[in-house]
């Protein structure tokens, strides 16, 4: 349907139970449906909010336009976890509607304070001609999640930014408050990310710009974070726009980190190692990824599923995009590694060697799995997933061990989208060596885990339901090990 202004943000009290009764039904018996990532009971999921560690329990908010799979009347829906892999979906928990978010409850953070969880965000309003103002927002929840919104913004919008300021990642240092929110300048319409301090959580001073040795941020910035990451800085954010010659990428926008020794509060700069940007996850799907330091000194990441501007699949089934598995971040010889939480074995219900010297390793391997598989050095060859066997029904991974590449195309897997953007991506790892693959598939989601993290391709397919062989193209692969294990529902 052609979804209308009107109705993109109406009240939800406009909208009857038994409408979301029929959206939610169909949602839940949808092929497409992940069964261990958090995904929408109906509607639209988007950014990944407020991940932290509270009360004894992780919390991640998403937002959700619960009506349909279009960006309308956003508000945060609130999942707890005991584990970082089974999430219970607790529902809305940050309405819009207010004052200062009459059209949405966009993008934030939260961080601990005392016994209570301090949320900030970006409240989205429009005016009677359709301008939109932006305003960062605070909420306390409680230990019984109940959630107070301010009275009062914290911060207002810059004379010097456009209507493009939003998505605030609250920090704690030293005793101090700071924000790090994604920007747009007024003058220039580029990229930044601006500052802001407060020593009480109400009176904030604006830093201006961080200033870096990065260069041409693009058009715009989202979704900024900076974690502590074994003994480095980790700055993650969404440059929009971002021109190829700074970092090349087919994705409509990217998701990418840069790593320095320190980010200096009273300078306001980030120097990041020899002033680069890093393709964050180099598959096709991920955006708006939210990372926080937890108490026991981990960095953890989590990130949307879906990328703006594109239709997928699953929209005509009224319900759309996902969260990523929970990963923790390392550093490793310069890079940064990410490895999914060591929880997700609890997930493993069934195990299987993976046959010898065989094209076919998993004839009925269901949608629901996750695969380590070992490459031997010296051999080219094509992994298929979500296959009737052959390669034009397959997602397939063409790996050369010799030149060191890695292939995922997915042109023949079901059902297509967003194809101005390609549908294959390429990484290059170290020649003449073997290579270790984690491939976690749920549905329509698959997650691939390179050589312990140091590289991850995270995609949505749509396959057809029968479609579930793991096989090599061809039958000259004999060089690997691996295991196949079922994995349960979360």
């Amino acid at each position: 349907m052609a979804w209308t202004r009107e109705q993109r943000y109406r009240n939800y009290s406009n909208y009857s139970t038994t409408l979301i009764d029929n959206l939610e039904k169909q949602a839940a018996t949808s092929q497409y449906k992940p069964k261990f990532h958090i995904s929408p009971k109906s509607g639209l999921l988007n950014d990944p909010n407020g991940f932290s560690f509270f009360n004894g329990q992780w919390h991640v908010f998403y937002q959700a336009f619960p009506f349909g799979p279009v960006h309308g009347l956003k508000s945060w829906v609130h999942c707890v976890s005991n584990d970082l892999v089974h999430w219970q979906n607790l529902g809305i928990a940050l309405p819009a509607g207010g004052r200062y978010d009459s059209h949405g409850a966009y993008s934030g953070s939260a961080q601990v304070i005392d016994d209570q969880l301090f949320l900030m965000y970006t409240g989205n309003v429009r005016t009677q001609d359709w301008q939109r103002e932006s305003f960062q927002n605070g909420a306390w929840m409680d230990k019984d999640n109940h959630i107070t919104k301010l009275m009062e913004p914290l911060i207002k919008q810059p004379a010097y930014v456009t209507d493009h300021f939003r998505d605030p990642q609250l920090l704690k240092i030293n005793n101090e408050y700071y924000a790090l929110i994604g920007a747009q300048d007024k003058e220039t319409l580029k990229g930044e990310i601006s500052l802001f301090q407060s020593n009480d959580l109400k009176n904030w001073h604006d830093q201006g710009y961080v200033k870096h040795n990065l260069h041409d941020l693009g058009f715009m910035v989202e979704c900024p974070n900076l974690v502590d990451v074994d003994g480095k800085k980790v700055l993650i954010f969404c440059p929009q726009g971002l021109p190829q010659d700074e970092l090349k990428t087919t994705n409509i926008y990217p998701n990418v980190y840069a790593i320095a020794d320190y980010f200096d509060f009273e300078q306001n700069y980030f120097e990041a190692e020899n002033g680069e940007m890093v393709q964050l996850d180099e598959g096709f799907d991920v955006y708006a990824s939210q990372a926080f330091n937890a108490p026991d000194g981990n960095a953890y990441l989590i990130s949307w599923i879906g990328l703006p501007e594109i239709a997928y699949p699953t929209d005509k089934e009224n319900w759309a995009h996902c969260l990523s598995m929970v990963k923790q971040l390392k550093i490793v010889d310069g890079q940064l590694y990410q490895q999914p939480v060591a929880a997700m074995s609890k997930l493993r219900d069934y195990e299987q060697e993976l046959p010898q010297k065989q094209r076919v390793l998993v004839e009925k391997a269901g949608q629901q799995y996750e695969l380590r598989l070992t490459l031997g050095a010296d051999q080219i060859g094509n992994l298929l997933l979500a296959s009737d066997g052959t390669t034009e029904h397959a997602l397939q991974l063409k790996f050369n061990t010799i030149d060191g590449k890695l292939t995922v195309d997915r042109s023949n897997v079901g059902e297509k989208f967003g194809i101005e953007f390609g549908e294959q991506h390429q990484i290059r790892l170290d020649p003449n060596t073997p290579v270790m693959l984690d491939i976690f598939v749920d549905h329509s989601v698959c997650e691939i885990f390179v050589n312990d993290g140091q590289k991850v391709l995270t995609l949505r397919y749509f396959a057809d339901n029968s479609h579930t062989t793991i096989a090599f193209s061809d039958e000259n692969i004999t060089d690997y090990t691996g295991q196949y294990f079922k994995l349960n529902d979360m």
